[in-house]
């Protein structure tokens, strides 16, 4: 019983030395979607075969090219590559790994014949160390999808002096986008999936759309943007306003009404001492007339009296 748990344990070690010194190569996932004109990412690590044991002697190994190449199972000799460490061009197809652990790929404006399986390949200064993952990573493109802009928002009319994110994507799973915004027609300068509005105001209201560049069958359906007036309101502080508004509008206009009508009364008032001061006037024109006119009469009278008294008394005299 004990010489079978020996065993068993020493099986395990081997196989755990064993498994140490298999080269491996992982890809987070193996199939992808692409809408035609972006950039894919495919993340890949690998595990090299750093060393391996001869008897008692260690010799160690080093990774001397790394290579990608599409709908091939091995990548090996002459198969045409996508890219090659060995080859220094100028490609859509850039490298973004190392010599030793990464080996993700990424593909830039990437076109419909551009789909298919691509596998990474390892290779070391001794053949035995060479190793492709034969799953690979397939890729999808598909050509003339329509984006679609969503919002970090719950609705469409926002508050000014809040933020916003609208995104732009597709129904295909894509890594990056290089998108062209509009906003009523008009390019904006932003050119990545993700458009920031900060602070919110009323020039960011409008009908933003989205495309992939150069694509303009890509072109999104508008998105309306309404960015309301109050700055972080909400519906009872909106209300409490409204009503002091109100009210003191109200309250406006009832003392507009009474000054008017205090000024109208004045006037009014004023009009009617103006008249009685005339009538008055005219009064005393029409009295000091009458006296005049009665004083000259009576004087007249008088003055007629006296000649008769004059005539009789020099009759009188005449007689004697």
């Amino acid at each position: 019983m004990m010489a079978l748990r020996m065993l068993v344990v020493c099986c395990s070690c081997w196989l755990l030395l064993t498994a140490a010194e298999i080269p491996n190569i992982i890809y987070p996932f193996t199939s992808t979607c692409a809408v035609e004109g972006s950039t894919v990412t495919l993340p890949c690590s690998f595990t090299p075969l750093t060393s391996v044991t001869e008897g008692r002697k260690t010799i160690y190994r080093k990774i001397v090219r790394v290579v990608w190449c599409r709908n091939h199972l091995i990548c090996h000799g002459p198969t045409p590559t996508v890219y090659d460490s060995e080859i220094q061009r100028t490609s859509r197809f850039q490298y973004l790994g190392d010599m030793e652990t990464v080996c993700t790929l990424q593909i830039w404006n990437i076109q419909s014949y551009d789909g298919g399986t691509f596998r990474f390949r390892m290779e070391v200064n001794d053949t035995v160390g060479h190793f492709t993952n034969r799953t690979g990573v397939t890729v999808k493109v598909s050509d003339g999808v329509q984006m679609e802009i969503s919002s970090s928002g719950n609705h469409s009319e926002l508050r000014k002096g809040g933020a916003v994110t609208l995104r732009c994507s597709s129904h295909c799973t894509t890594h990056r986008l290089e998108v062209t915004w509009f906003r009523d027609g008009h390019a904006l300068p932003e050119s990545g999936p993700a458009l920031q509005l900060s602070p919110l105001s009323a020039e960011h209201s409008g009908n933003y759309t989205c495309r992939l560049k150069a694509k303009a069958r890509t072109t999104s359906q508008p998105f309306s943007l309404k960015v309301e007036g109050l700055e972080g309101a909400n519906p009872a502080l909106i209300a409490g306003v409204t009503c002091g508004v109100l009210l003191a509008g109200v309250a406006l206009i009832v003392s507009l009404v009474f000054i008017r009508r205090a000024r109208a009364a004045a006037a009014e008032n004023s009009r009617a001492e103006e008249q009685t001061q005339q009538q008055d006037t005219s009064r005393e024109v029409e009295d000091v007339s009458y006296a005049s006119v009665h004083f000259k009469q009576f004087n007249q009278a008088r003055k007629a009296v006296q000649d008769e008294d004059a005539v009789i008394y020099s009759s009188v005299s005449g007689r004697g």
